[in-house]
């Protein structure tokens, strides 16, 4: 067992900083673990009506898993000490980001296209579930192009290093974090139907 009193000061702060960080991940997965737990009871209701996903959400799957293998490739460049690499490919990761967000509110309007509101006449429960679900993601999603955007313009003037990355590494803990709850979201609104 490592004793974190002898480490220096610098590593304290990341190691802090990274359990901070995984406190977050963990309150937001019991935030969405209690969204499908309401989805799962209320399928149970008479008025349930199962809402066909719009192509958009498996299209932007397959962006959002880009996304993550760049931003990958930017930390190894940056591990490498290829910093103009590792702010191409971090901004690369944030255009591939904004494409998802696009993806994901085309998507909203082929809800729409096919009469299923979030609210009022067209709506169902169901509907209003997947529309509650994806929103709250995006709001996390929005927040990593946020950091994203850090992360570059960080990378490009050059305050990263390969001894000097903890920022870099918490934006991509975080990025990751929402590329594999969107994973998680799809499969759950793909299959819950059938399992429930």
């Amino acid at each position: 067992m490592i004793d974190i009193t002898q480490l220096p000061i610098e590593e304290k702060i990341a190691r802090s900083k990274k359990q901070m960080m995984w406190f977050a991940i963990m309150s937001l997965t019991m935030m969405f673990a209690g969204l499908t737990s309401a989805y799962i009871i209320s399928s149970s209701r008479r008025d349930w009506v199962d809402v066909d996903l719009p192509s958009e959400f498996f299209y932007s799957t397959g962006v959002i898993l880009l996304s993550s293998l760049t931003l990958f490739l930017a930390k190894k460049s940056l591990k490498s000490n290829n910093l103009s690499g590792a702010a191409i490919l971090t901004f690369i990761t944030f255009l591939l980001g904004t494409a998802f967000v696009i993806m994901q509110f085309m998507a909203f309007g082929s809800l729409t296209d096919a009469g299923i509101f979030f609210t009022g006449k067209g709506s169902s429960v169901a509907g209003s579930f997947i529309y509650i679900m994806v929103m709250a993601h995006l709001a996390h999603i929005v927040a990593g192009l946020i950091s994203l955007t850090v992360i570059t313009f960080k990378a490009v003037t050059k305050k990263y290093s390969n001894e000097k990355m903890l920022g870099f590494e918490l934006g991509a803990i975080f990025w990751h974090f929402v590329d594999v709850l969107w994973i998680f979201l799809l499969l759950f609104l793909v299959f819950a139907k059938d399992i429930f």
